[in-house]
């Protein structure tokens, strides 16, 4: 049991130091978001920091969490080893465990990782109708997504559960190995695939069905980035 008092900010070392350091950090991030809010991941390469980070959470109780779930987790083929960070024993912005950010400027480590330009909102202005015009759009509009809502739901109902889940809505720099990290803490993980020219959407591959509908479960909303919950359902197969 660890004898340092609990804080926001995990110790993570036995890391494999082969792993380029942006990769390092984005693995870091999906493992470990997965357990709350993690507003930071630093991983240094300098020759004292190496096959070490610092995960940063905004709750105690979601880095106590992380670390009972996480440790001795086969993270690029060795197992990672996790304690509280011992605010005296590093040069980080940690004070007795608590990350200092700057509210006026926060960047949460999904937008740090991934380029904003390319999950642009494709906003553009147009000229303002006359009211009675948007209003009649809009009717419009609800009419037609309520139709496609309930056209998703009957097929949703018609997929039958089996090994192999569909996920949709990723990130455009998403990797298998990313992917992996998430579905293989469920038995029975096999593998994931992605599909050629289509980098929103990919397969994940278990043993058997029950497998597969707990990792669905847990999954299914997770928010890869900031603008990416990732949807899963069984395929159709």
């Amino acid at each position: 049991m660890s004898s340092i008092p609990p804080n926001k900010t995990l110790y993570v070392n036995h890391l494999n130091e082969k792993i380029q350091k942006e990769e390092l950090r984005k693995a870091l991030y999906y493992l470990f978001s997965q357990y709350g809010r993690v507003v930071d991941v630093v991983a240094l390469k300098t020759i004292k920091m190496r096959g070490q980070a610092f995960i940063v959470y905004r709750d105690i109780t979601e880095a106590t969490k992380a670390m009972r779930s996480l440790q001795g987790f086969p993270l690029f083929d060795k197992p990672i080893k996790i304690d509280y960070a011992k605010t005296r024993s590093n040069k980080l912005n940690v004070l007795d465990g608590e990350y200092k950010l700057d509210e006026s400027n926060t960047q949460s480590i999904y937008s740090q990782m991934f380029s904003e330009s390319k999950f642009s909102t494709g906003i553009t202005t147009v000229p303002r109708k006359r009211e009675h015009e948007d209003d009649d759009q809009a009717n419009k509009k609800m009419a037609l997504d309520k139709n496609e809502v309930n056209e998703e739901k009957e097929e949703e109902e018609n997929v039958i559960p089996n090994r192999i889940l569909f996920l949709q809505n990723l990130p455009m720099e998403v990797t298998d190995k990313m992917l992996s990290y998430l579905f293989v803490q469920y038995p029975g993980f096999k593998e994931i695939r992605l599909v050629p020219g289509k980098p929103d959407i990919a397969f994940a591959e278990y043993e058997n069905e029950l497998q597969a509908q707990t990792a669905l479960k847990v999954l299914d909303g997770f928010n890869i980035t900031k603008t990416n919950a990732m949807k899963v359902e069984f395929a159709k197969i």
